[in-house]
C-alpha cells in the first residue's frame, strides 16, 4: 500500500500549471526583495489599488448603503447566481445612460469583480480549437484564463506612437474562423490610453468583417481626463456584438468589494440565443457572485453618488499623471512616449544602452526594489519586455518621493554617471 501512496511515474497524472506571469505574483516577489528602513518606507506603484493611499477614498454613500443593507438582515441568504434583480436593473440603467439602445436587467450578470467577468466571458465562449485576440501590452489575467480553458492566445500590438491604438491590420491577419473574440481595454490598462469614438467604431467594423465579437473591458470606465471622452463600446453593439465587462472597483474606489458585471450589448440578438443564455446561467451557478448584501447596496450607490465625488477622483488622477510625466522627463534613461489620458497607469520605456549593469526590465525592477524600496511592475508582466508600468494612483507626496528615488537609481546606473568616476 505504501508503495502506491508514493505513486509510480506511470500512475501519476501530470497536471500542468500555466506558466503565465501574474501581476500579483511578481509584485509579491518584488516586495520580498525590498529593505524598508526607518528613513525609507516601501512605496508601491505596482498595483492598481488606489485605496492604499488615503487621498483616494470611496464615497460615504457607498459605505452607508452597505451598512444599511447589512443591518436590514434581509440579505443574509443566497442571491440568484446571476445576481439580485434590483442590482442587475441598477447596472442596466447606469450603463444605458450613454447607449442608443436601453439595456434590461436580463442583459446583466453580476460577478465577483471584473476578474470573474473575464473568467465568465472566456469560459462561455471557449470551444475546441478556439483562439482569442489579446492586446499587447495588456492585462495578463486574459492569457491566464485562456490557458486554463485551452484557448489559444494570439497577440496584436498596440501602437505607442498612435496613442496605443489597436493595430487593426494585425487583428485581421491573426483572425480566422476559430476566433472567439477581440479584447479591447478602454480606458487602457497598462497604457493609460482613451480611444476615440472613431477608433472604437473601426474596431467594431473589423470585428463585424471577421464575424467575431468584441470583449470590451471597461473596468476603468469614465476615468478619462484627457482630450478624448470615455466612449462605451456598447454604442457599437449594432455593428458587432459586444460583451462589456466592468465593476465598481475603480470608479467608486472599492476594489475589495468584488462587485463586477458582464453585460451583453447586442441589439441584433446574437447573445439572446436561449442556448447561449443557458450557458451563461449555468456557469454563474458554478461561480457564485459577490456577497448578497454588497449587491443589495448597488442601486443606492449608483443612484446617490454625486458627480462631485467622481470629479475629485478625475482631478487627482490628472494631477498625479502630470507629476509622473514631468518627473520622467528629468530621467534620460527612461521615456514616456504617450502621456496618459485615463485609467491609473502609464507605460515607460527603458533605454538599456544608457544603463550600466541592468540587463532587462525584471532586473531593473528587482534592483530598484532592493536599493530604493520602490515597487514598479516589469513590462514583461503585461507583455512588453524592457518597459515598466507605473501606477500613478498614489498620493502626490508619495508619488514624488518614489519618482525621486527612481531618478537617483537611474543616475547611479547610468553610463554618464559612471564615466565620471
Amino acid at each position: 500500500m505504501e508503495g502506491n501512496l508514493g505513486g509510480g511515474v506511470n500512475n501519476q497524472i501530470e497536471i500542468g500549471t500555466p506558466n503565465n506571469i501574474t501581476i500579483k505574483g511578481i509584485l509579491g516577489l518584488l516586495m520580498a526583495n525590498t529593505e524598508a528602513t526607518d528613513t525609507k518606507k516601501v512605496i508601491s506603484l505596482g498595483m492598481g489599488d488606489p485605496t492604499l493611499y488615503s487621498c483616494f477614498h470611496s464615497p460615504d454613500v457607498a459605505h452607508d448603503a452597505v451598512i444599511e443593507s447589512l443591518t436590514s438582515h434581509k440579505f443574509n441568504g443566497y442571491s440568484p447566481t446571476v445576481g439580485l434583480p434590483q442590482t442587475r436593473k441598477a447596472i442596466a440603467d447606469y450603463l444605458s445612460r450613454e447607449l442608443p439602445e436601453k439595456l434590461c436587467a436580463d442583459d446583466v450578470y453580476i460577478t465577483a469583480g471584473c476578474t470573474q467577468a473575464i473568467e465568465l466571458a472566456l469560459s462561455i465562449l471557449a470551444r475546441p480549437g478556439a483562439n482569442i485576440l489579446l492586446p499587447r501590452p495588456g492585462f495578463p489575467i486574459y492569457a491566464l484564463c485562456a490557458a486554463f480553458r485551452n484557448i489559444e492566445v494570439r497577440y496584436f500590438d498596440l501602437i505607442p506612437g498612435k496613442g496605443w491604438e489597436v493595430d487593426l491590420n494585425a487583428v485581421e491577419a491573426l483572425a480566422d474562423h476559430n476566433t472567439i473574440g477581440i479584447v479591447v481595454i478602454n480606458p487602457g490598462n497598462p497604457c493609460g490610453n482613451v480611444y476615440s469614438y472613431q477608433h472604437l467604431q473601426e474596431i467594431a467594423e473589423t470585428a463585424k468583417k471577421l464575424r467575431t465579437i468584441v470583449i470590451a473591458d471597461e473596468v476603468y470606465g469614465h476615468l478619462a481626463f484627457g482630450a478624448n471622452p470615455f466612449v462605451p463600446m456598447g454604442i457599437f453593439g449594432d455593428i458587432a456584438p459586444v460583451l462589456t465587462l466592468g465593476s465598481l472597483s475603480k470608479r467608486w474606489l472599492v476594489p475589495g468589494w468584488r462587485l463586477g458585471w458582464l453585460v451583453t450589448n447586442d441589439p441584433n440578438g446574437t447573445f439572446k440565443n436561449p442556448k447561449f443564455v443557458e450557458r451563461i446561467k449555468k456557469y454563474c451557478d458554478i461561480c457564485g457572485g459577490p456577497a448578497t448584501f454588497i449587491q443589495a447596496a448597488v442601486p443606492r450607490i449608483i443612484q446617490q453618488t454625486e458627480d462631485v465625488f467622481f470629479g475629485k477622483t478625475i482631478n487627482l488622477l490628472k494631477w498625479t499623471a502630470e507629476i509622473c510625466c514631468e518627473k520622467i522627463k528629468e530621467i534620460p534613461s527612461i521615456s514616456c512616449p504617450y502621456k496618459p489620458e485615463g485609467s491609473m497607469a502609464v507605460m515607460v520605456k527603458l533605454h538599456l544602452p544608457l544603463m550600466v549593469d541592468i540587463s532587462d526590465d525584471i532586473d531593473f525592477c528587482f534592483k530598484l526594489a532592493k536599493e530604493e524600496s520602490v515597487i514598479l511592475l516589469p513590462g514583461l508582466a503585461v507583455g512588453l519586455k524592457n518597459w515598466i508600468r507605473i501606477t500613478f494612483a498614489a498620493d502626490p507626496v508619495s508619488l514624488e518621493e518614489a519618482l525621486g528615488r527612481l531618478k537617483s537609481f537611474c543616475q547611479r546606473h547610468s553610463y554618464q554617471q559612471n564615466d565620471h568616476h
